[in-house]
């Protein structure tokens, strides 16, 4: 099934954090009939998110920060139990993720290895995540971790045994939809033995 789109506009509508657009387009259905659409779309940029874990250890490294929209929309405290992740900001995802791992959890990680990419929220967001799994050793720790003041990050850093954590997913401790990913992906294909 092919489908077509034409007279595409666009409208900003903001533009304070990241850009958010209202498009208008004429859509093809499969009987060819056309219609108007309308439909508003988020864009933040692409990403990169990471499980660091353990095979010696059978452990991973999760962090724990305050989300404003999962509060909004019922999580009590706000805070959620999630990989390392950020956004790519003109970096290859590859370069982006060690940064981002050395920034939220304080590991000097030399090596990752990207496993798969997905959007995350298509219907409404252009984002492209980019996911990585990085083993990680105790000598490869050099800060606290914790995020940058600058961009207001406060980054609990967590190490969690990966039974432990992947139950968490079981017991809605775990609710945030990369994290599951990778931890699934982790059990999957027996990274933590």
């Amino acid at each position: 099934m092919i489908q077509s789109i034409k007279n595409l506009s666009k409208k900003l509508l903001s533009d304070n954090w990241y850009t958010l657009n209202k498009y208008t387009f004429d859509f093809q259905k499969e009987n060819g009939q056309w219609e108007q659409h309308q439909r508003e779309v988020y864009d933040r940029g692409n990403g990169a998110t990471v499980l660091l874990y353990s095979a010696a250890k059978q452990s991973v490294i999760l962090t724990r920060q305050f989300r404003l929209p999962s509060y909004l929309n019922g999580n009590n405290d706000g805070l959620l139990i999630e990989t390392c992740a950020g956004l790519l900001d003109g970096d290859e995802p590859e370069i982006c993720i060690k940064k981002e791992i050395e920034e939220e959890t304080g590991y000097s990680v030399k090596t990752v290895k990207k496993v798969f990419q997905a959007y995350m929220s298509p219907g409404a967001v252009t984002e492209i995540l980019h996911f990585f799994i990085a083993e990680y050793t105790p000598q490869m720790k050099i800060s606290e971790g914790g995020g940058l003041a600058h961009e207001q990050e406060n980054i609990e850093v967590l190490e969690l045994n990966f039974e432990a954590a992947y139950q968490m997913i079981a017991t809605g401790d775990i609710v945030d939809a990369k994290t599951i990913m990778l931890l699934q992906y982790a059990k999957l294909n027996q990274l933590c033995l």
